[in-house]
């Protein structure tokens, strides 16, 4: 039988009735209690060696730390508080993976809210991170006005913006610039010789919507000529941004008379965009010789759609990678004492083209 690698060959079993202690991963790895700390909340401190010899004698032992027991002697725990708008869209799925990627390298965890778009839920989570003493909060809004902080800034935790940046809020941010994403899905659309373009999206209370429609309003605006004629643009509002909303948004597309209905269309994500398609589809309208389709977000599924999807790509992991990197900026800082300010951190996004646009693009 073989041994486990930087531990005696016996180990030392933990007296019956109780859990092995951080002590005893000391005594067993043969270093400082302050060092199995350091593996445990501080892996970046450690060497590699370190870290595998203590390791090991976790694993060897067992051992299972009390979160609970350091939260209270700390008043704080290593947790990370993450609120999202819908947990099941992709883009908030890549989101989170960004950030629990960050946050499992610093040696914390990640604890997800999802609010599904409902203030009250929003700030039933935030009440339970203030409960739990998390480290820190990353929040996506789920309305226009921000939510209520200030239990959180009493406590010392910090707070990063994810996807929307906080007006006049001394807060973090990391956003995407909507307002050229949806520029450049239309321009895309205007380039090809689309005369009447559609923008489908909502609600109107999302920022995010009303800034691709903002982009999408100004790219049409300045194709138009001095004499009042140029491109059209019609605006479908949706009650969501999911699927279901997309196809119910086909239907009333497919109900305009011909000369009426849109023939290039920018899709407010991809969810609409992929019912959207479906709902075409299903009606017979050919995707993109009778009516070219332009999403965005360019989540996995957009790219493997029945029409391979065009799309506006937003960085989606690494906006959450960056928001939890500011995050764990506030808190050095806080450890430190050293001043630091907020900062706001906007990433361009990118139009890739597929055949949902254009017949002749790569599928």
């Amino acid at each position: 039988m073989g041994e486990t690698p930087g531990v005696p060959a016996t180990t030392p079993a933990p007296r019956v009735g109780s859990r092995p202690g951080i002590k005893d991963v000391a005594r067993l790895a043969g270093v400082s209690v302050g060092t199995v700390s350091n593996v445990l909340n501080r892996p970046h401190a450690v060497s590699d060696v370190t870290q595998a010899r203590v390791q090991s004698a976790i694993d060897a032992l067992g051992f299972v730390r009390n979160e609970s027991a350091r939260a209270l002697r700390t008043g704080t725990s290593r947790a990370i508080g993450l609120v999202v708008i819908d947990a099941a869209n992709p883009f908030f799925a890549d989101v989170a993976r960004g950030v629990e990627d960050a946050v499992q390298d610093a040696g914390g965890v990640v604890l997800l809210g999802n609010s599904a778009g409902s203030p009250l839920r929003e700030r039933r989570y935030l009440e339970l991170f203030e409960e739990n003493r998390v480290r820190g909060v990353l929040i996506a809004p789920s309305g226009e006005d921000p939510p209520d902080l200030r239990g959180l800034a009493d406590l010392g935790i910090p707070v990063v913006f994810l996807d929307r940046y906080p007006d006049g809020e001394p807060y973090s941010s990391v956003t995407v610039d909507d307002h050229t994403g949806g520029r450049l899905a239309a321009q895309h659309l205007l380039d090809a010789g689309h005369q009447h373009v559609a923008f489908v999206g909502g609600p109107s209370s999302f920022r995010q919507v009303r800034d691709r429609r903002a982009g999408v309003e100004a790219a049409v605006s300045e194709a138009g000529s001095s004499d009042g004629g140029g491109p059209e643009l019609l605006v479908v509002s949706t009650p969501g941004l999911t699927t279901d909303a997309g196809r119910m948004a086909a239907e009333e597309l497919v109900s305009l008379a011909g000369a009426m209905r849109p023939t290039g269309v920018v899709a407010a994500n991809d969810l609409v965009a992929i019912g959207l398609l479906q709902g075409l589809l299903r009606h017979g309208v050919r995707v993109p010789e009778d009516v070219a389709l332009v999403g965005y977000d360019d989540i996995e599924f957009a790219a493997s759609a029945a029409v391979p999807l065009t799309s506006v790509r937003q960085p989606r992991e690494e906006l959450g990678r960056t928001g939890a990197s500011l995050l764990y900026e506030q808190l050095t800082a806080q450890e430190t004492g050293a001043p630091v300010a907020p900062r706001q951190v906007q990433f361009r996004p990118d139009l890739v083209v597929r055949r949902s646009s254009c017949a002749a693009a790569p599928p």
